[in-house]
């Protein structure tokens, strides 16, 4: 392979089994760049986004860093500071990404990125893997997790791309709806195949 790494984009959405899959390429070696990672970084007191998001949003700094609970209320309050909010962060972001892919001596690494096609950062991968699960077992999954509601669930999904639409845009599918041994198997024929193709 060439020495820059094969960049494997990650996507999925909420409650697919998307962290999970992740987890499974770390088990296989893979090196794992994760964009919620990286935000939560970007907010502790001294992170770079710190003074920005607090000048457009003040209510959300607590304690020197960005609380994202309370940054969370106020765009809910406010949803015309989500693109404000997003021209601040995104660069950041991206930057945090591109030093991850320089720094990388494998041959393959993984981009985990929630909103990857939603913010267009399949433009820095070379292959895109969705994690996907049948709508009943996404709906189960979604509304187990502490402090999740019917309504909020429905708010995320509006904000993520349809599931048939990933689906139809990746270049490999990964239903965790099959069990773990299953994606586990998937995972390893992805990264066969990546490797046989590209080597």
């Amino acid at each position: 392979m060439s020495r820059r790494p094969f960049r494997l984009g990650l996507t999925g959405s909420i409650a697919m089994g998307k962290s999970t899959t992740a987890q499974m390429f770390r088990d296989a070696g893979v090196p794992v760049w994760d964009a919620d990672a990286t935000v939560h970084r970007l907010y502790r007191p001294g992170g770079p986004a710190v003074a920005p998001v607090a000048a457009l949003v003040p209510a959300a700094l607590r304690d020197g860093g960005i609380d994202r609970d309370a940054l969370s209320a106020e765009l809910r309050r406010d949803p015309a500071l989500l693109p404000r909010l997003e021209r601040i962060v995104h660069p950041l972001v991206r930057r945090d990404r591109g030093a991850f892919v320089a720094a990388a001596t494998a041959d393959v690494v993984v981009l985990d990125i929630p909103l990857l096609y939603e913010t267009g950062a399949e433009a820095d991968c070379d292959a895109v893997v969705v994690v996907t699960a049948p709508e009943a077992v996404q709906r189960a999954r979604a509304l187990a997790r502490p402090g999740m509601t019917v309504q909020r669930f429905r708010a995320l999904l509006q904000r993520q791309m349809p599931d048939a639409d990933k689906r139809a845009r990746a270049d490999y599918v990964i239903d965790t709806g099959r069990g773990l041994a299953a994606a586990r198997a998937d995972v390893q024929s992805v990264l066969q195949n990546i490797r046989g193709s590209h080597a």
